[in-house]
């Protein structure tokens, strides 16, 4: 346990990290992103570690935004410095080629949202309020909201969203394909849990070649990432998963992946 964030592993190969500041509603300050950062480099580089769950303490918020106190004494250069933490972190979370799942209990605003849009799913509470409000602030979103959520739902919408600042209940957020799936608040852990343990009993290469080849071919021309996915397919053959996966499957058992 640390001050900021708290981890704790389920069955051993899931890794929950929760944001712990819900007096705060678990807002983000630069304590919380140089922890987070630590624990995700940590977890890239732990073989035991096969998925992250990433919340928030308490019942309220997921993350309900950035410290707006902290953000109000900065000058243009501190923000560009923040900026930068906050991209590193994300991108890495993005890329460290294992499912990171944001279990949305509360709100998500703000730099919360940002947080939850980096994660490889999100799963939302009924109750789950999602937002960029930055305009209300006088900002934009800095931590990567204007461009990935403009990639989740498209151009209109997510423009409607951060030039209105006015966020979407779980309903809206799910029907514009913010998250994938949204639960009552007391089955939103449960639900989580089961999903994550099906991912780390997954095959670990597989899934980050998925990661990676949805990633990277995202902005890339359709033949490009054709040609991604064609040597990220047939390279796999050449691994111990992949043996041992197709051999489970003729022999009807349960297979075993050791992520070779």
């Amino acid at each position: 346990m640390t001050e900021t964030v708290v981890l704790k592993k389920l069955d051993g190969a899931v890794l929950t990290v929760t944001i712990n500041r819900p007096d705060k509603l678990n807002a983000l300050n630069q304590a919380v992103f140089a922890e987070l950062t630590g624990v995700f480099a940590q977890a890239a580089s732990d073989d035991s570690v096969r998925c992250v769950v990433l919340t928030g303490a308490g019942d309220k918020a997921f993350v309900a935004g950035a410290d707006i106190a902290e953000l109000r004494a900065m000058d243009s250069s501190q923000a560009g410095d923040a900026v930068k933490v906050a991209r590193t972190l994300m991108r890495h979370m993005e890329q460290m080629g294992k499912p990171v799942i944001a279990a949305i209990n509360g709100y998500a605003l703000g730099g919360g949202c940002e947080l939850a849009l980096a994660c490889t799913m999100r799963i939302a509470s009924s109750k789950a309020i999602i937002g960029l409000p930055e305009i209300t602030l006088g900002l934009i979103p800095g931590y990567g909201g204007t461009q990935r959520l403009t990639r989740l739902t498209g151009r209109g919408r997510a423009l409607h969203m951060m030039l209105t600042g006015k966020p979407a209940d779980a309903q809206q957020a799910l029907d514009w394909g913010i998250v994938t799936m949204v639960t009552e608040p007391g089955e939103l852990e449960q639900c989580v849990a089961k999903i994550a343990r099906g991912l780390a009993a997954s095959a670990p290469l597989s899934m980050r070649s998925i990661i990676d080849v949805v990633n990277s071919g995202a902005d890339r021309s359709l033949d490009e990432g054709l040609d991604l996915e064609e040597w990220a397919f047939t390279s796999l053959f050449d691994s111990h998963d992949m043996r041992e996966g197709t051999a489970a499957f003729l022999e009807k058992r349960k297979p075993e992946f050791t992520g070779q």
